[in-house]
C-alpha cells in the first residue's frame, strides 16, 4: 500500500469548521510536503479550482500548477499528482508545462485527470461548460495531444475539439514512456474513456466490497482492450485515536454540519453535474469525495486493519484528508504507517 495526501489547497477539509488551523498558503504547503516525505508518504494530490470549493467559493485556494512547479523545486522523493481540468488548460500548453515540472522533479510529476463538474466556476471564468459525456469526449480529445506530444518529436492531431500541427515539446518528460495518467469517475463514459487511456484509476470513499466490485470492473475492462494492468487510489478521511470512544467524538464534531454552511451551493452542484453510484448523505458532505465511508475511524490497530482489506481487494494507494492536516498526519504515520 502506499500513502498519500490531499495538499490542503483550500485551507482545511470540513465545511463546518471555517479555521482549521491550516493556512491556504505556500509556507503551509511547503512544510507539509517537505516533512511528509521525512515520515513516510509517498505521494500528495494537489486539487485544481480557481474558487474554493469547501470554505466559500471567496476563500483563498492555492493554484494547482504554480504550487507543484514549486514543490518539485523543493521535495526529493515525493510524488506530486496534480489534477487538471481540460477545460482550463490548452493540451499543447499543458504539455510543455507538466514536460518542464517533470523536468524539475526527476520524474515525480503524474497528472489527475478531472473532466469538471463546478458550472459556475466556468460561467465566472468565461469558459464553456459541456454536458456530462460532452465533458469526457473533450478529454479523450485532450489526452491524444498531450500524450502525442510527450511521445512524439514532432505531433500533429486534428480531432473533435483540438488541433495542433507540427507541435513540438522537448525536453520531453523524465517519466517513461510518460508521466502516470490517474483519472476517475463513475458513469460510463468515464469508466470506458479511463480504461482505454489512462494508467490508473482513483475512486471516491466506499465500503470494501464495492471497492472490490470497482476494481474488478476496470480489471476487465483493461483486459478486454488488451492493456497494461492498472493501479487504484482510493479518497479517505482518517481520524486515528487510542480509544475508539475518542474516535468517535471526533467524528462527531466533524460531521455536525448543516445546509446553511458556506460551501452548501458549490456541493449541490457537484451533485447535480456527476453521475456517482450512491450520492452522499449532508453528514458526509461534511468531508469531501465520500472519505468517511471507507470508515477509516477508530485505534491504530482498527485502522490498519481496514487498510489490510482494501488492500487485499486490490487498492494500492490511499489519498488521505485529516484536520488539522499536519498534526493528523504525524499521527497517522506514527501510529499506522510505521506499525504496518
Amino acid at each position: 500500500m502506499r500513502y498519500g495526501y490531499w495538499l490542503p489547497v483550500f485551507g482545511g477539509w470540513l465545511r463546518n469548521v471555517a479555521d482549521e488551523g491550516m493556512e491556504a498558503s505556500w509556507d503551509y504547503a511547503r512544510r507539509l510536503a517537505k516533512r511528509s516525505e521525512e515520515i513516510g508518504y509517498d505521494l500528495t494530490l494537489i486539487a485544481e479550482l480557481t474558487m474554493n470549493d469547501i470554505k466559500a467559493a471567496d476563500a483563498p485556494t492555492l493554484d494547482a500548477w504554480s504550487t507543484a512547479a514549486a514543490l518539485a523545486a523543493v521535495t526529493t522523493r515525493l510524488e506530486l499528482m496534480v489534477a487538471v481540468r481540460p477545460t482550463f488548460h490548452h493540451p499543447a500548453a499543458l504539455a510543455k508545462q507538466a514536460a518542464n515540472i517533470d523536468q524539475i522533479s526527476k520524474g515525480r510529476l503524474s497528472l489527475n485527470v478531472v473532466s469538471a463538474w463546478w458550472a459556475d466556476e466556468a460561467r465566472r471564468y468565461g469558459l464553456a461548460f459541456d454536458t456530462h459525456d460532452d465533458r469526457y469526449a473533450r478529454t479523450r480529445d485532450w489526452l491524444a495531444v498531450v500524450d502525442g506530444l510527450w511521445r512524439e518529436p514532432m505531433f500533429t492531431h486534428r480531432g473533435s475539439h483540438y488541433t495542433v500541427e507540427d507541435a513540438i515539446v522537448a525536453p520531453k518528460p523524465v517519466s517513461k514512456p510518460r508521466p502516470t495518467l490517474y483519472a476517475g469517475g463513475e458513469s460510463e463514459a468515464a469508466k470506458e474513456m479511463i480504461a482505454s487511456l489512462c494508467d490508473a484509476y482513483v475512486m471516491h470513499g466506499d465500503p470494501v466490497d464495492r471497492i472490490r466490485t470497482r476494481i474488478e470492473d476496470m480489471r476487465v475492462r483493461r483486459d478486454r482492450l488488451g492493456l497494461p494492468a492498472m493501479r487504484f487510489g482510493m479518497a479517505a478521511y482518517a481520524i486515528v485515536r487510542d480509544s475508539r470512544r475518542e474516535a468517535e467524538a471526533e467524528l462527531a464534531r466533524v460531521t455536525d454540519v448543516h445546509a446553511s454552511a458556506a460551501g452548501y451551493e458549490n456541493y449541490r452542484q457537484w451533485l447535480g453535474n456527476t453521475q456517482q453510484d450512491v450520492a452522499p448523505s449532508l453528514a458526509e458532505y461534511s468531508v469531501s469525495n465520500r472519505g468517511l465511508r471507507p470508515n477509516f475511524v477508530g485505534t491504530p490497530e482498527e485502522v490498519r486493519e481496514r487498510l489490510e482489506e482494501y488492500e487485499a481487494a486490490g487498492l494500492d494507494l490511499v489519498l488521505l484528508q485529516c484536520s488539522p492536516q499536519a498534526e493528523e498526519m504525524e499521527r497517522f504515520a506514527a501510529q499506522v504507517i510505521r506499525r504496518t
